[in-house]
């Protein structure tokens, strides 16, 4: 239940390319407390309900639990988030043995391109594709609780 993940700004749109899916995500927070989020989430037609710890130091590790929960919940849970929903697309992106989610956010967020790659340990090597850019982990005003609070657009 640790999630350790690295978070990289993108400096193209060639991980397109090289996606094996791409999925829409909406989602939004019952709770921004700085010690930990509570977020609901619909991606493509499944919902879910995530509660994450705080990270530690560095921002590269945290408590996450997620529970699959119905579309229609999901709905209905969206309706008392907090003000500033979350919409992205996914995309799914296989480089040597590791995955990275790199989203494409729109609305409020429209511009801002993130990619995240899970590890297994916080000094994990991992392969670093050309398009990946400058490093954002643990720089709180790229986490998703963060941006539907102020906005990539009004940075």
């Amino acid at each position: 239940m640790i999630e350790i993940e690295r978070k990289f700004l993108v400096t193209s749109k060639a991980y397109q390319e090289q996606a094996s899916s791409k999925e829409r995500i909406v989602q939004g927070f019952l709770n921004t407390d700085k010690k930990r989020t509570v977020r609901v989430r619909i991606k493509d037609q499944s919902g879910f309900l995530t509660v994450k710890g705080k990270s530690n130091d560095a921002g590269t590790m945290r408590f996450e639990w997620e529970k699959e929960i119905p579309v229609s919940d999901a709905e209905q849970l969206l309706l008392i988030c907090e003000p500033g929903i979350i919409d992205k697309v996914r995309f799914r992106v296989p480089l040597g043995s590791h995955e990275y989610e790199v989203d494409e956010f729109h609305g409020e967020n429209e511009g801002l391109i993130v990619a995240e790659i899970e590890l297994e340990s916080e000094n994990q090597v991992f392969k670093k594709p050309s398009w990946l850019g400058e490093e954002v982990t643990g720089k709180v005003a790229y986490y998703n609780s963060q941006l539907s609070k102020n906005p990539f657009k009004n940075w």
